[in-house]
């Protein structure tokens, strides 16, 4: 469902402008220098409006989180969130998944947030899909040795395609669950997990690791 446009969104967007990364390919490569200080770089793809990547930096402050969003109505309100709640911890660029392997070098990454990705449930669409083997190329690239990658989705059939791809792709795979809410995991809930468990509807989850030599 398409989100309803945000009004006042320009001057909405200039009053939390200091979390957003204008020309995030200017920090490839410096990210830990000029932004995280030093701490364990994260980044969540398609980060919505931001509930999740600020409650977890909230909650990790040696980690620096950074939200990737291509929707500027859902990506507003991340940032007026962030102001609200007084997380430092926690910038956000507009952009797509694609343009990934422009704003981090190899190895600047070390953790990959996917929530509740779009499933592209039709076989035409199967390259868009997050975790197509296109996609987790550009995520071997980005990642740290032993990086990683957290996976939560509601929709089973996308969920068996990614365990599916991460398993041919040579990924090491941990805390597998079609069930997330009944092993008590997951850290903090998104916006649509909050909706969806509301309804009785069963979380997925998984984490893939980067398989080191």
């Amino acid at each position: 469902m398409r989100m309803r446009k945000k009004p006042n969104l320009g001057p909405r967007m200039e009053a939390c402008a200091d979390r957003l990364i204008k020309r995030p390919e200017e920090y490839r490569g410096v990210w830990h220098e000029k932004i995280t200080n030093g701490r364990t770089l994260h980044l969540e793809i398609g980060c919505g409006k931001g509930r999740f990547a600020v409650e977890t930096a909230r909650n990790a402050p040696d980690v620096f989180i950074v939200g990737l969003e291509l929707v500027p109505d859902a990506l507003v309100m991340a940032m007026e969130r962030a102001v609200r709640d007084g997380v430092e911890n926690v910038i956000f660029i507009h952009a797509n998944a694609e343009s990934c392997t422009d704003f981090f070098a190899p190895g600047e990454v070390g953790r990959i947030y996917l929530n509740f990705s779009d499933p592209w449930p039709s076989n035409r669409h199967m390259k868009k899909r997050l975790t197509s083997e296109g996609f987790l190329r550009i995520y071997r690239q980005i990642l740290a040795p032993g990086g990683e990658i957290f996976l939560k989705t509601d929709n089973l059939p996308f969920f068996e395609y990614s365990l599916m791809r991460f398993q041919k792709d040579g990924w090491d795979l941990s805390a597998v669950t079609r069930d997330l809410h009944s092993t008590g995991g997951g850290g903090v809930m998104t916006e649509y997990e909050e909706k969806f468990s509301s309804r009785g509807i069963l979380i997925c989850y998984l984490e893939a690791r980067l398989r080191t030599v």
